[in-house]
């Protein structure tokens, strides 16, 4: 429900960033990555540069690369590694790191999972782009705040670690100052910089950066344990 919700949000403000109703349910169905599609989506309707937008959003999901390799096994050989490729998810990823002492539970919760969420975001975009045609302003209703809300929601739990807070405070740092001076989309990829505090006090960064991983797999699958009956 929660990511037909957000589908909804993409679907209703992509005309405001000059997109067709077939250019935005093709980019449902080919990219399938909430954040990435709103990035872009958002950093085009602010004005910003086809590149700068893509490039931020393939930062975006750089994340997936460590997902692919947690996942590997699980999704298994042959053909049916190119679908499951494409809906790798955060919660996905979560749901199977819970239940890695048991192959087949894992396996198919990943496949539901991944079927469930795929459709339900389909439905939302398209639901979103009917919405949006009807409604002659999204934002009256909240519905370009329901991404922003989402990440916040993600971002709160990690900021216990002294580490994430300060790369999370000098990257929004960066982006707040760079935003007024670069196109939109831009100050998403300046505040990378951000990485540079990490690790700092006695830590090394890469060591850092591993913990900080482990910290997000730990969060997320201790709250789809819960969501699953587990905790």
């Amino acid at each position: 429900m929660a990511v037909g919700v957000v589908g909804v949000s993409f679907g209703a403000l992509a005309p405001a960033a000059e997109l067709s109703p077939l250019m935005t349910m093709a980019m449902s169905v080919l990219v399938f990555a909430g954040g990435a599609q709103l990035l872009v989506t958002g950093a085009l309707a602010a004005g910003g540069g086809l590149v700068a937008a893509v490039v931020a959003g393939l930062v975006l999901n750089l994340r997936h690369l460590p997902f692919g390799l947690a996942l590997a096994g699980t999704i298994g050989r042959g053909p049916s590694r190119f679908p499951g490729a494409h809906v790798v998810t955060d919660e996905s990823t979560a749901f199977v790191l819970a239940r890695s002492d048991d192959p087949a539970r894992a396996r198919r919760a990943f496949w539901v999972l991944g079927t469930i969420k795929f459709t339900c975001w389909q439905g939302g975009t398209a639901l979103g782009l009917l919405l949006g045609t009807a409604i002659p302003d999204p934002s009256v209703f909240g519905l370009d705040a329901a991404f922003p809300a989402a990440l916040l929601a993600m971002l709160f739990p990690m900021l216990r670690r002294a580490d994430a807070r300060r790369v999370g405070g000098a990257a929004a740092v960066v982006a707040l100052t760079a935003s007024p001076f670069v196109p939109a989309g831009v100050p998403v990829l300046a505040g990378l910089l951000g990485l540079g505090l990490a690790g700092r006090g006695g830590e090394r960064a890469g060591a850092a950066a591993s913990r900080a991983f482990a910290c997000w797999e730990r969060v997320h699958a201790r709250a789809f344990r819960t969501i699953g009956g587990r905790s």
